[in-house]
């Protein structure tokens, strides 16, 4: 079924990809990504690991709560759309 040799190089080829893959994994966790919205208004600093490190709000935004609120969602959802583009293109080629 597996040549002399198949089932140690298919181990060491299963273990070359799993240190890979966690070497993947560990930058995307230190990835940082900004996520904005309102032209800049808004801005949010997300890590690799979805936790949000820094919200900056520009002072005209300040002005009306519902409009701030739907900024603030916006600016979380363009930075965890970020991530994940940037997650998937670190993965793609394993």
């Amino acid at each position: 079924m597996f040549g002399k040799g198949g089932i140690g190089n298919l181990m060491k080829q299963a273990q070359a990809m799993q240190a890979n893959m966690e070497k993947a994994q560990a930058e995307i966790a230190a990835m940082e990504v900004e996520g904005q919205a309102g032209s800049g208004a808004v801005k949010v600093l997300m890590t690799g690991k979805h936790m949000l490190k820094r919200v900056q709000i520009d002072d005209a935004a300040m002005d009306d709560k519902e409009t701030l609120e739907d900024l603030l969602v916006l600016a979380f959802n363009d930075a965890a759309n970020k991530l994940e583009q940037a997650s998937a293109a670190k993965m793609a080629p394993l």
